[in-house]
């Protein structure tokens, strides 16, 4: 009867929708943190990164805190970290990887810890800074490059055209790889930005973004499927940094 009735008078359901959403937008739900009242941070120009510390994982003020901390976030995006004591080490973990999976081709671009590293392994290697076809990228087994910093508070690793050889090298081969240094961690998401704003003050790259272990979805049936719309696999080479003193 009450179908009939509105359609009688000429009440379709979608006007119906819209009438339950408008009414949904007159009522102010409280913050699900505090349904006793509304204490969500305000936004103005006046607003600091620390004004929004208490609503974020807390990180550790040490070093080795927030390597310990990453190292864990890493374990839980199912990325894999390992640390190397000095470039020569990660060259030979590097080779190792390309050895157990057997690669065929890599990509990188030319940094100072991605060249000894892509060379070491023997194999032929595509480099992104002198142009190549997109075909070129996507037969290949992994790609290496180096980023702006990693995120000890999410495990991320923030990446841009400049630090990463381009936007391609890091999302279109099934398996990326990261070379670091212990130096480039940083506490959180705040920290890395105000550090690649220092870093490209005279001029933003054309990509920034952070990358959060490997491509992955739960759409269908909350089943997660790794690679997605990316690499299936990342691998992060952390290189301690040499001792004062040492080169």
């Amino acid at each position: 009867m009450v179908g009939q009735t509105e359609r009688k008078i000429g009440v379709t359901g979608r006007d119906l929708i819209l009438a339950r959403i408008r009414e949904g937008l007159q009522r102010r739900a409280p913050h699900p943190l505090h349904p006793h009242g509304d204490a969500t941070p305000k936004l103005s120009d006046n607003t600091s990164p620390e004004q929004f510390e208490h609503w974020l994982p807390e990180v550790g003020h040490r070093s080795e805190e927030q390597l310990a901390l990453f190292v864990r976030n890493c374990e839980g995006l199912r990325a894999r970290f390992i640390r190397c004591m000095d470039l020569t080490t990660a060259c030979r973990a590097f080779q190792e990887l390309a050895v157990s999976h057997r690669w065929k081709r890599i990509a990188a671009h030319r940094g100072l810890l991605a060249i000894p590293a892509a060379e070491a392994t023997g194999l032929p290697v595509l480099w992104t800074d002198e142009g190549y076809a997109a075909q070129d990228l996507d037969q290949c087994d992994a790609g290496l490059t180096e980023c702006d910093a990693l995120v000890a508070q999410t495990g991320s690793v923030l990446v841009s055209t400049q630090s990463a050889g381009g936007r391609a090298l890091s999302v279109l081969p099934p398996h990326h790889v990261v070379l670091a240094r212990t130096s480039q961690m940083v506490p959180d998401l705040a920290c890395a930005l105000r550090d690649a704003a220092q870093r490209y003050k005279t001029g933003w790259p054309s990509y920034v973004g952070f990358i959060t272990g490997p491509s992955r979805t739960g759409d269908i049936e909350r089943i997660l499927v790794l690679g997605a719309h990316g690499p299936k696999e990342l691998t992060i080479l952390c290189v301690d940094d040499p001792a004062p003193g040492n080169p």
